[in-house]
């Protein structure tokens, strides 16, 4: 496994996109909606990792609720697996909840949510892109 990206969830995706590559230099963005999801998200590529900011696109997403809740900020990390069902069956036998089942989301991956109270409060993806 390796780290994948860390997402922050943010109000306002254009204006917190521009403040990312003032910041940071980055360059290179791809913007996408993940309907099944709720979000729009950008995802900024770094030299060795990505920052995906996600912006909801409606009431019901657990977006839009984390925000409500929370305000902006860091929501997930994200660990890249190569096979995600696998690794999820693994996991299990070790006592980890997930939340909800194996799913697609940005650019074709599968994914996954680990439930916060199995690692620490910290809510964690698992995620297998396509070959």
């Amino acid at each position: 496994m390796r780290i994948d990206h860390v997402a922050i969830a943010v109000n306002n995706l254009d204006e917190a996109v521009k403040e990312y590559q003032n910041a940071l230099g980055i360059k290179e963005v791809e913007i996408e909606t993940v309907e099944t999801e709720g979000v729009r998200v950008a995802i900024l590529h770094l030299d060795n990792s990505r920052i995906e900011l996600m912006e909801p696109t409606k009431d019901s997403s657990p977006i839009k609720k984390f925000l409500d809740t929370k305000g902006e900020g860091l929501h997930h990390l994200a660990l890249e697996t190569e096979g995600i069902e696998s690794e999820v069956e693994r996991m299990k036998t070790c006592g980890i909840k997930f939340l909800g089942e194996v799913r697609s989301g940005s650019r074709g991956t599968k994914i996954t949510f680990i439930h916060p109270k199995s690692l620490h409060g910290v809510l964690a993806e698992l995620c297998s892109h396509p070959k």
